[in-house]
């Protein structure tokens, strides 16, 4: 009974989140990355509507607490959204299975189609079985943008169109490149976390995210160094669906860096306030 009543919460949570998107009332605020209770709370209370978490590695997959959480973000009308640090795809599905968030998020750096065709059709493959799986969970997919204008805007694109028929969200996030090498050896600057895409602290070509946003069908959630006092300026230029902060809003250790997994709610504050007026404007 419990189960069916979370159930239904989350069903017309989400007919009601899609319904405002529609209609182009509501702005999604996501936030990560966001681990207990305490400070989900805090985030809802201060207007969050997507809270994003992450399960660090396929070893620790299971975390009681973290699905405590989860559960209780649905039943205070917020939405949850889970990044599994992982590729395994029967590891995958015990996450999903155990944690049942509302989104489930892939931000994997995505394979160069030229080069690694198969690779690339992996992906589209896992997120159709994922989605036949799971038709109640939404999946969103990273589409890396460099932080730079580059050869990258049309692939991203292309991307987009063939990911748009197996996800529900799609989100910029930065891609870190170095226009002082080759095209072709771009892509493969290290990156915050290897392997995948995010937490860089540093803005992402907003031309192409306007672009991308323009060529799809697809809700897309602006990401990549988003703070308070660029969001406004994002939100106006881009014109996404949403907006993601992870770095931009964490708080800061006595060298002024981000520290992970601690959110600075002055900054939350800030930015829900600022998101939401540039969201009418």
């Amino acid at each position: 009974m419990v189960f069916y009543r979370l159930s239904r919460v989350r069903l017309l949570a989400k007919q009601y989140f899609a319904f405002l998107r529609t209609a182009r009332l509501l702005m999604i605020i996501q936030v990560y990355e966001v681990q207990t209770q305490s400070e989900a709370d805090q985030l809802i209370s201060l207007g969050v509507d997507h809270i994003g978490s992450v399960i660090l590695s396929a070893d620790t997959w299971k975390n009681p607490v973290l699905k405590d959480m989860i559960r209780t973000v649905a039943e205070m009308g917020a939405r949850s959204s889970l990044i599994p640090l992982f590729s395994d795809m029967d590891v995958i599905r015990l996450t999903l299975e155990y944690y049942q968030p509302d989104i489930v998020h892939f931000c994997e750096m995505l394979p160069d189609r030229r080069h690694q065709p198969e690779a690339f059709d992996r992906m589209l493959d896992r997120q159709r079985r994922i989605k036949e799986a799971f038709p109640q969970i939404d999946v969103m997919r990273t589409l890396p943008i460099p932080q730079v204008p580059c050869h990258h805007g049309s692939s991203v694109l292309d991307d987009a169109r063939l990911f748009e028929p197996v996800s529900d969200y799609f989100l910029t996030d930065t891609l870190m490149v170095s226009n002082d090498l080759p095209a072709h050896s771009q892509a493969a600057q290290p990156q915050p976390v290897s392997g995948f895409v995010g937490i860089t602290g540093v803005t992402c070509d907003w031309d192409l995210a306007e672009e991308l946003v323009a060529a799809t069908t697809i809700p897309v959630i602006l990401a990549g160094g988003i703070t308070p006092d660029n969001v406004a300026e994002g939100i106006l230029r881009v014109r996404p669906a949403g907006i993601d902060s992870c770095t931009g809003t964490n708080a800061r250790d006595h060298r002024d860096r981000p520290i992970r997994f601690q959110k600075d709610m002055n900054k939350v504050k800030r930015l829900v306030a600022a998101a939401r007026q540039a969201a009418t404007t």
